[in-house]
């Protein structure tokens, strides 16, 4: 196993309804680590049969080991995707208006008789991630693994571009005790053996994340002075993109944490 440091910069505006507050739909700053498991892997290593019907038509999951289009293949190939950290980001809101038609429905104008609300309910705001932001997430994954340039995200199915870079096994070693993970985490992804001492809560669908945590438990982490020489052999860009240090659990894995015990 292996394990990448990837960089993620956005081609295009990347938008999910993270929350719904009246008009105004909302994309959370950090990338759920699911969506992105999908947006990296989905052909390769997670079905993805095209058919209109059937009970399993279309029907996406993420730990139902019973339907097809599951993470838990990716438990099967040893890959593991963690949630993506912000480095530098900004917001970019675009007003949004859906056309009425005819055919659909009789269009009310603001205070009419029968509209139930004082504003038209096909109008809206969403609030993006706009073209330029750049994000961190590690992938675990076999040395044998093929890592996409681009992948796509969001709503809007947005272009990122993937910078990846290996990191070598002889600057990281393991060691277990209390320590602090900067980097944002799936809990419902930690082995049981973790433990979750104190953390900042990230509420996103489909399942909250969290941040800046204090655990305890096996993890990985660089060796300092080896890890900055080996920034040093890496281009201005990389070595201003990678962290100081990295701590990461160990034994982490889809639903490792819930009910799913598959890996």
């Amino acid at each position: 196993m292996a394990l990448y440091h990837c960089t993620l910069t956005l081609h295009d505006n990347v938008f999910f309804a993270t929350r719904e507050m009246g008009i105004l739909y909302e994309t959370e700053k950090y990338l759920h680590n699911w969506g992105l498991s999908f947006a990296f892997f989905a052909i390769h290593y997670i079905p993805q049969p095209y058919r209109l019907q059937g009970e399993l038509a279309q029907k996406p999951t993420y730990l139902d080991a019973s339907a097809e289009q599951n993470l838990l293949h990716l438990n099967k190939a040893g890959i593991y995707v963690f949630p993506a950290q912000p480095i530098n980001w900004s917001y970019q809101i675009n007003t949004f208006k859906a056309a009425q038609v005819g055919y659909y429905g009789k269009s009310k104008q603001f205070g009419d008789k029968g509209a139930e609300k004082n504003y038209p309910i096909n109008y809206g705001r969403a609030k993006e991630l706009a073209v330029g932001s750049q994000y961190r997430t590690y992938i675990i994954a076999p040395e044998t693994i093929n890592i996409p340039r681009w992948i796509r995200l969001g709503k809007w199915a947005s272009k990122i571009k993937i910078e990846a870079v290996k990191i070598p096994e002889q600057i990281m070693q393991t060691k277990s005790g209390d320590y602090t993970c900067l980097h944002p985490l799936n809990p419902l992804d930690l082995p049981s053996s973790t433990r979750i001492l104190l953390y900042n809560r990230i509420v996103m669908p489909p399942v909250s994340l969290v941040s800046q945590a204090q655990l305890s438990g096996e993890y990985l982490v660089t060796k300092k002075d080896d890890f900055q020489d080996y920034k040093s052999t890496l281009t201005a860009q990389q070595y201003q993109l990678l962290p100081e240090e990295i701590y990461l659990p160990t034994g982490i894995f889809y639903g490792a944490g819930n009910v799913v015990t598959t890996a």
